[in-house]
Formats: structure tokens, C-alpha cells, sequence
């Protein structure tokens, strides 16, 4: 929009939202300020295959009650045009983010006035939860409040399909569209929550199932009646979320009761005060677990984010120290850990089958190959991981998915849910822990052995943020510049390039770029799908930790250097 397009939609906004004191009040106060007014209405969030993630406040820009009730209109309009009127049922769940329980309301409005029945979690619930209610209900979509792990000024809102799995890029578009035919002030319909809950077209997701979730996840053990010492000593955060309640509930109904969870962190509260970036990849994030775990001397810390869809984890090492493991080493260990019970156990399916996305570690593959699974790679995003289990779902064969995993800490080893579930992960993370603990190793042990199989694989994330229409148009200009291609990285030869905008291996067109290089290194670049940033995944195949450090950091060095350059 130019200025007058944007003054003027700002002028409606202030006129439109008097019963609103607190939008119409933050609205006011930036009048003289235009920089400020052109950051909060000089696009609407866009709704992707992701839903819509944006900063709180007031505008079209911003994440608040007028633009979620938008897009739940969008949704209704969705839902109505393309199910029965007995089949329009929507599940929603949110989680501990600044306005999330309000946004998850105003939601729940806008759907049982459309006519649509309504299922909303009583209490806040993880991610993996409304895509696992989406499918026991038999709803028509799924919603869940919540930015994942971003810094607390943002919240979100995900979109999932009758299926359980995060909407379809055409799903996403036509829902778009409806966004983009509906006034946010003259269109939406939208009733009291209240009364729709005294009429019944809004009601709480039954007891049962939670307990049927809980019970679902314990069903994933690989012990098959083998006994081990679950006496591990565990420090657990949820980071201020949403797993405090299911992840504490499986780990005891399952034996683990050396359970310790991390006060500050352990109540819901969006503000996140003691970790900024709730994001277990971060490790001023996982800080404060490891302060309790060194105290303590656990065994193991754990942690998950706000939406408890991903899961990080620290162990011991032969110093004593605390080692963050990546979510690539987490996703070899467990991929290793499953195929290797089920073919001790004799029950290793037909056709089995390893799940993850391309930016991943690429050592997965030669460890499934040799307990004879097969890998299927995908585009980032574990939406594309559900499709890969209904596929094998449609063929008859659930049981040949093993797991999927992606290197942002994203991990699902049962067919209940589409989405990531660090539930699902926590409880078998520390299973296998115990399981080696009980046979004399630890993980990183177990890891180190892997390595000297298979070779040493370093992988690293390096991000680049972009904020503000500006920070857009730059990080577009980076993008384009690596798609015309380079000949090294870091002085280590370019082999091939893949350009998935231009469709790699029938996957979907995607803004994504992946140089392969000398020495099975490779380097993708692609712009975040959830924050303003470019990521960079570099990955180093060496002979030991010390020489993949160096070659990393010299492709890194080069890549900051292109960056720096393509960005001017």
C-alpha cells in the first residue's frame, strides 16, 4: 500500500475500534509517529500453509483479536463451502502466549457463528494435541494458538486439515483468498463464547480424550517387556508452556518418577522472564535446566517449547559437563535406538520407512540403510512428514513409519498425530537414555560410535535476520543471488546446485536453494517460514570434530560475506 492507502486505513482503524480501549488506545498513541503506523498496516499477515505468525498489537500487521477473527472467517468460509453441515466441526487448542486463551475464543466465536461446532481444549494444550483431537473428533480443521518458540511479542495461529496435518498449500491459498473478500470491521460474524457454550455449538474437548493421547504415547515404548532402570535422575522444563501437565503425566505413569522440573520455568506464562527466546535450540534457553542438572547431578534435562511440539536435551559428559545435543544428533540417536530394537525384537515391519526433511543430516540415510529402512527426504516443514505417513496410511502399511524428525528438534515416532510431538519425544528420549544407562553407555557413547561407522557429520544453523517490509525485499535479494549460483563455498567446490523453486525430485516448488558440495558437504539456503530470517544449514562430513570445525568455519565465513554482499 502507498502512504495514503496505509494513513487511511490506519484513520479506520482508529474510528472502527473504540470498543476495543486497549487496541484503540495503542492506535492513538502512535499518530504522529508514521514510521510506526506504516510498520502496523503496510501489508495484512499473510496466511500460509502455516497460518498466520506475526508481532502483538494493533493493525493489519499485527497479531490481534480483529485479524485472528478475520482469519477464522476465512477458515468458516472455508469449512462451509467445502463440508456437510453434519461433518463442520473445528478443534482448537492454544498455549501460554500473551493473548493466546483470548485469541483461541474470539476463534471459537467466529466458528460457532458460522454454524460450524466447536471443540476447545478447557485448559491450554500442546501442539500435538488439537492435530491428534482434529482426527479422534472427526473435525473439519484444526486450529492452535501459538508462535512455537518465538521471543514472547509474537503469537500465532496454525491452521491443520480434516487429516490432522497442517493445511495444504491450496487449502492455504483459497483460504487466503476468503481472508483477502472479508471486511475485518463488516464481515466477520462472530458470537459470545458463553452463550455458545450454554447453547452447545461450543464445547470442551472431553477428558477422555487427553487420557486417550496419554495413553497412546506410552504405546510407542521399544521395550517390548524389556526391563531397565527407569531411576534416572531428570531435570524438566517446559520453558513456561504447555508441557508441564502431559509430559510429567506420561514420564510417571511410565515409571519415571526422578522427575525434577524447573520452578522458574514451570508455570504457563507468555512473558517467558527467565528465557527471552523460548526456543530449546537456543542455549541461554536451556541455561537455567542445566543450572538445576549440574546442582542436582541428573543424568538428563530435558525441555520443550511453548507449544511443546519440540524437544531439546543436555547430557553428561565424560568431564562431567553438560552437552546440548542437536536436533540432528537427537534424530540419528532415536532413529538408530528404533531400528536397532525392532530388529532385535524380530519386529521390524515390512517396507520401513525414515522420514525427514531435507535440510536434516543426510548421515540418517546410511544409518536406516543399514538395518534396511529406506529414507524419504522432504521440504522443510513437518507438514510434508504427515502427508509421507498418510501415503504409507492410504497403502495399508502405518506400521512401516518408524520416525520422522527434522533438525529444528521436531521428532514423531507414532501415526497419532501429523505434527511434531516433543511429548512423544520426551518420553522416548528417556527411555533410550535408560536403556543405555542400564547397558553401560550414554548417549553421547552411543553417538560417538555411530560417528566412527558412518563418519563424523557436523551440522550448523546460521540465521540472518531481516525485519520490517525492507528486511523482506533484502532477504529476497539474497535468495536471488545464491540461485545465480557460486562455484565454492568457504574454498570447498560446488558440485551441483538444487534449486527447489524450479521443483527438485516432483517435490512442491519452494523458496529453497541447496548447494552440493566436495566431501558429501552440503549448504541450503532458505528464508524462514515462521520469523524474519534467512537460514543457512551447513553440513560438514569429516573425519573428526576438528576438521569438520574448520571447514565450517570457513563455508561460514563465505556465506556472512555473500550475505553481507547480496543484501546491499
Amino acid at each position: 500500500m502507498n502512504e495514503t492507502e496505509i494513513r487511511n486505513e490506519y484513520a479506520r482503524w482508529v474510528e472502527s475500534t473504540t470498543a476495543n480501549k486497549d487496541i484503540n488506545a495503542e492506535l492513538v498513541a502512535i499518530k504522529d509517529d508514521y514510521a510506526k503506523i506504516e510498520d502496523a498496516f503496510f501489508t495484512e499477515l499473510a496466511f500460509g500453509t502455516g497460518g498466520l505468525r506475526g508481532v502483538l498489537g494493533a493493525g493489519t500487521n499485527r497479531m490481534n483479536v480483529y485479524t485472528v477473527a478475520k482469519a477464522s472467517q476465512g477458515l468458516a468460509t472455508y469449512v462451509v463451502k467445502h463440508f456437510k453441515e453434519a461433518d463442520r466441526r473445528i478443534a482448537i487448542s492454544y498455549d501460554s502466549r500473551i493473548n493466546s486463551d483470548l485469541f483461541a475464543r474470539t476463534a471459537a466465536e467466529v466458528f460457532a457463528a458460522n454454524g460450524i461446532e466447536v471443540y476447545i481444549y478447557k485448559q491450554l494444550m500442546p501442539t500435538p494435541c488439537v492435530s491428534y483431537a482434529t482426527r479422534e473428533l472427526n473435525c473439519a480443521a484444526g486450529v492452535m494458538v501459538t508462535a512455537s518458540h518465538n521471543p514472547s511479542k509474537y503469537n500465532g495461529y496454525k491452521v491443520y486439515g480434516s487429516d490432522g496435518c497442517q493445511i495444504t498449500s491450496d487449502a492455504a491459498k483459497e483460504i487466503q483468498e476468503a481472508i483477502n473478500n472479508t471486511d475485518v470491521f463488516k464481515d466477520v460474524k462472530q458470537g459470545d463464547f458463553d452463550e455458545g457454550m450454554k447453547k452447545g455449538c461450543i464445547k470442551y474437548i472431553p477428558e477422555t480424550i487427553i487420557t486417550n493421547f496419554v495413553e497412546t504415547i506410552k504405546k510407542l515404548s521399544m521395550l517390548n517387556g524389556e526391563k531397565i532402570d527407569k531411576n534416572v535422575a531428570i531435570v524438566y522444563s517446559p520453558l513456561n508452556g504447555t508441557g508441564l501437565v502431559p509430559v510429567t503425566r506420561v514420564l510417571k505413569e511410565t515409571g519415571y518418577t526422578n522427575v525434577t522440573v524447573v520452578k522458574e520455568q514451570e508455570m504457563p506464562d507468555g512473558h517467558f522472564p527467565t528465557c527471552p527466546f523460548p526456543n530449546p535450540e537456543i542455549k541461554e534457553a536451556m541455561q537455567l535446566g542445566m543450572d538445576y542438572a549440574k546442582r542436582l547431578n541428573a543424568d538428563l534435562l530435558l525441555a520443550t517449547d511453548p507449544d511443546c511440539d519440540r524437544c531439546g536435551i543436555a547430557v553428561k559428559d565424560d568431564k562431567g559437563e553438560y552437552r546440548l545435543m542437536t536436533g540432528n544428533e537427537v534424530g540419528l540417536l532415536l532413529t538408530d535406538y528404533i531400528c536397532s530394537r525392532l530388529v532385535a525384537t524380530g519386529k521390524m515391519p515390512v517396507n520401513p520407512t525414515v522420514i525427514k526433511t531435507i535440510v536434516s543430516t543426510d548421515l540418517a540415510d546410511a544409518i536406516a540403510e543399514s538395518y534396511g529402512c529406506k529414507t524419504i527426504s522432504v521440504l522443510t516443514g513437518f507438514k510434508y512428514i504427515g502427508e509421507q505417513i498418510a501415503i504409507l496410511e492410504k497403502g495399508g502399511h502405518p506400521e512401516s513409519y518408524l520416525i520422522g524428525f527434522e533438525e529444528s528438534y521436531g521428532y514423531l515416532t507414532g501415526t497419532h498425530a501429523r505434527d511434531k510431538d516433543a511429548v512423544n519425544a520426551a518420553f522416548l528420549i528417556c527411555e533410550m537414555f535408560a536403556y543405555y544407562k542400564t547397558h553401560g553407555k550414554s548417549l553421547i557413547e552411543r553417538l560417538n560410535e555411530l560417528y566412527a561407522k558412518f563418519g563424523y557429520n557436523l551440522n550448523i544453523t546460521h540465521s540472518y535476520v531481516f525485519e520490517g517490509s525492507a528486511g523482506i525485499a533484502k532477504m529476497k535479494q539474497v535468495t536471488t543471488g545464491f540461485a545465480k549460483g557460486v562455484d565454492t563455498i568457504g574454498g570447498v567446490k560446488v558440485n551441483k546446485m538444487l534449486d527447489y523453486n524450479k521443483g527438485v525430485d516432483g517435490l512442491p516448488k519452494s523458496d529453497v536453494i541447496k548447494f552440493l558440495m566436495d566431501g558429501s558437504c552440503s549448504v541450503v539456503v532458505r528464508p524462514s517460514g515462521t520469523e524474519p530470517k534467512l537460514k543457512t544449514y551447513v553440513s560438514v562430513r569429516a573425519k573428526n570434530v576438528d576438521e569438520a570445525k574448520a571447514i565450517e568455519a570457513k563455508i561460514a565465513a563465505d556465506l556472512q560475506t555473500r550475505v553481507d554482499e547480496f543484501s546491499k
